[in-house]
């Protein structure tokens, strides 16, 4: 893992062998975003929702039957 400092904050980190996204913390530390490809075991949680296909990519499908959120909602 390669971890990326931003003053004393651990903000990012990313695999050092392949450059994989790990974490992210975000929001002032509130929150951390966590790559659920990166989990040893299976997620206990399932996604809601699709957020921000209002950008996403022409080529890429969204094959659940979850809601759709142009943005966040």
């Amino acid at each position: 893992m390669n971890p990326q400092l931003v003053g004393t904050c651990l903000c990012d980190a990313v695999c050092s062998v392949c450059g994989s996204f790990l974490f992210s913390v975000v929001r002032e530390g509130r929150f951390v975003h966590v790559t659920l490809g990166s989990l040893v075991d299976e997620p206990s949680i399932r996604p809601s929702a699709h957020i921000h296909v209002g950008s996403k990519a022409a080529w890429e499908p969204i094959l659940e039957d979850l809601p759709q959120h142009r943005e966040l909602p």
